[in-house]
């Protein structure tokens, strides 16, 4: 292991006067030099026969330009709405301090924070270290919510799985810590079934998508991916794959930005602060500043509503004859449901606040028809219903 990059995507929410990371997810992948990353792929590195699988990488003598084709989510994205440290050519280094080149004590240094002598080997041999994963899992607040998944299977000793309590999941070892999902289930024949070129490390896709579900059905608090193919293919010298790999990478990071945007708890958006909702509270109550009228637009005619002939009845508490709803209205807050002989639930008016002074018909888009046996449940104020004539 020559150089492990590391990417952290912090999740905040609004919390007190300012943004508080609530999940992380901690991708790093082996292998991966930092001359790439922040210089592009390396032309004196590309041999004739990988000239052509190269070139979408090779293109330009900008640095700039060559980082940016190989991993342009990195570039366009992360470096624009996060940080990124590491060029050594401006001063940024980092390095291991436990005096080995190699993976499994540059792991534990990583997670635990700390070299130890006793981690001279990439054997497998439990972790007598607790990593910083295992730390918060023993937090009330943290505990069972968390996950590691990786390429290389080595690491469920890394993490000391038994000890540690969470999942963690590697190589080939099919994964059944949750219920099982189609996608799932295909992931775990893949491992039993594909084709292994590297006997203790699955192709990088395999741990990714495997984390992925978990993502979707359990939404951790703390997720660790760990990928190994820019160390394989740098290894067999094979520079053309090892760029593949290192582009693939920028793109499953995209898609995880993607799949934590999408994600209540994850959902990557800027929150307002405290202070951001009160000044927003002050510009409602003191008069929001006025605009330039000459970005207004253009006023559009608008078409005239005719106002349907409604007949108004009171909500029943069960249909006796089949019904067609074409409107419905209420004298204050109020739910309104229909639970329909098959089990179906069809939720019908929901107000949470009304001032007595209003006489609002809420007509449906579509006449709602009700059958024989439908119970009416009406949590609230008094409901009416309308089968009248709609226009």
């Amino acid at each position: 292991m020559r150089s492990i990059i590391t990417i952290l995507f912090c999740c905040a929410c609004a919390a007190a006067a300012e943004h508080k990371t609530q999940n992380i997810i901690f991708v790093m992948t082996d292998g991966l030099r930092w001359q790439e990353v922040f210089g592009g792929a390396d032309t004196s590195l590309v041999v004739k026969k990988d000239v052509k699988a190269s070139q979408d990488y090779t293109k330009g003598a900008d640095s700039a330009l060559r980082r940016e084709a190989l991993m342009p989510f990195l570039w366009s994205t992360i470096a624009h709405q996060g940080q990124i440290f590491g060029n050594q050519n401006l001063g940024s280094e980092a390095y291991v301090t436990n005096g080995l080149n190699f993976s499994y004590p540059g792991y534990n240094e990583t997670l635990c924070g700390f070299p130890d002598p006793r981690i001279h080997s990439n054997d497998k041999v439990l972790n007598p270290n607790r990593t910083v994963f295992e730390w918060f899992n023993g937090k009330p607040a943290y505990k069972g919510s968390m996950a590691a998944f990786g390429a290389w299977d080595v690491f469920p000793f890394i993490f000391n799985e038994p000890r540690a309590g969470f999942p963690v999941n590697a190589g080939y070892t099919p994964f059944l810590a949750m219920p099982m999902t189609p996608r799932l289930e295909l992931l775990n024949q893949m491992k039993a079934e594909s084709p292994k070129v590297w006997d203790d490390e699955a192709f990088d896709a395999i741990p990714f998508y495997t984390a992925l579900e978990y993502l979707k059905a359990k939404k951790p608090k703390l997720l660790y991916i760990s990928l190994g193919e820019t160390d394989d293919w740098a290894h067999a010298g094979n520079y053309a794959e090892y760029l593949n790999s290192a582009h693939r990478v920028d793109e499953f990071l995209a898609e995880l930005w993607g799949a934590v945007k999408g994600f209540g708890d994850f959902r990557n958006d800027p929150s307002l602060t405290a202070l951001e909702l009160e000044m927003i509270v002050q510009w409602v109550e003191g008069g929001a500043p006025e605009g330039d009228p000459a970005f207004l637009a253009k006023p559009v005619a608008q078409p005239v509503t005719v106002n349907p002939k409604l007949r108004w009845i009171a909500a029943p508490r069960s249909v006796v004859k089949p019904m067609t709803l074409t409107a419905i209205r209420a004298s204050g807050p109020t739910e309104v449901s229909a639970y329909l002989p098959n089990g179906e639930v069809q939720h019908l008016l929901w107000i949470c606040d009304k001032q007595s002074n209003w006489k609002q018909a809420y007509i449906f888009r579509e006449p709602v028809t009700l059958p024989l046996g439908t119970k009416i449940q009406v949590t609230g104020a008094t409901v009416e219903i309308s089968e009248g004539e709609r226009r």
